[in-house]
């Protein structure tokens, strides 16, 4: 669990309830349902429009990862590296298909059986960096839905506000409607500009910091891998891999 982000959310909407609250505001003002189906909605529909199915239901999932993140432990890869490779040195490519059994990573999966089946190192190489490179674009331009989210935002808050206006201009003979449609105007303001500032532009933001964790823990791993393929020594490796260390 990332308490990080958890406060982070935390403080952001405190702030905003003490400093409304200190100047006298109602918190229940800023709950208009309207406006948030305006806002919310619309801002949804607009990157539905813009993403492919495959694109939107992956950055769903990637939105755990904002408070759950997956853990990339260097050190453990590593060891994990110079345990195969003295093993590859000792019995064999061909062991390393068994320990491919227990990895859940697809990436170092995909990485050990090609050493298993003898694949040559240029090749290894190629297939290796192929990989690396189209999933880092692939999670990328799922974070960066958030970021157009962010992006959408702000605008539909102000339609949400020019309809609000448009509801209020037309029931100047009802106090209780007019008042209605100027709440929604401004909250749907509110509402976009926070949504915006608040939640999609740090989860996009957050999203691409830990994509590009991952991608320097399986570049670390690619590395070791591609080693491995080389015949290079274990002691040699590890002292390789040691300076992915220092981007922790």
């Amino acid at each position: 669990m990332d308490k990080l982000s958890i406060a982070g959310l935390v403080v952001a909407i405190l702030a905003i309830y003490l400093g409304f609250s200190i100047e006298g505001g109602a918190i229940s003002t800023l709950f208009e349902f309207p406006a948030f189906i305006i806002v919310f909605g619309g801002t949804v529909g607009a990157v539905m429009l813009q993403s492919s199915h495959e694109q939107f239901f992956h950055a769903i999932k990637l939105l755990k990862w904002v408070f759950t993140p997956p853990k990339f432990d260097i050190d453990r890869g590593i060891e994990d590296i110079v345990d195969w490779a003295q093993k590859a040195r000792e019995s064999g490519y061909l062991v390393l298909e068994n320990i491919a059994f227990d990895i859940d990573d697809h990436f170092v999966n995909k990485g050990l059986n090609f050493l298993a089946d003898g694949v040559e190192t240029e090749q290894l190489i190629t297939n290796i960096e192929l990989d690396l490179e189209l999933y880092r674009e692939h999670s990328l331009r799922s974070a960066n839905i958030y970021e157009s989210m962010g992006g959408y935002s702000p605008t539909i808050g102000i339609l949400g506000a020019v309809l609000g206006l448009i509801q209020a201009m037309s029931n100047l003979s009802n106090p209780d409607m007019l008042g209605q449609g100027i709440a929604t105007a401004f909250v749907a303001t509110i509402y976009g500009v926070g949504f915006a500032n608040l939640i999609y532009i740090p989860v996009a933001n957050k999203l691409r910091t830990i994509i590009h964790q991952q991608t320097m823990y399986r570049e670390m791993m690619a590395q070791g891998l591609i080693a491995i393929s080389q015949g290079e020594n274990p002691h040699a490796i590890e002292n390789r891999l040691s300076a992915f260390r220092l981007n922790e």
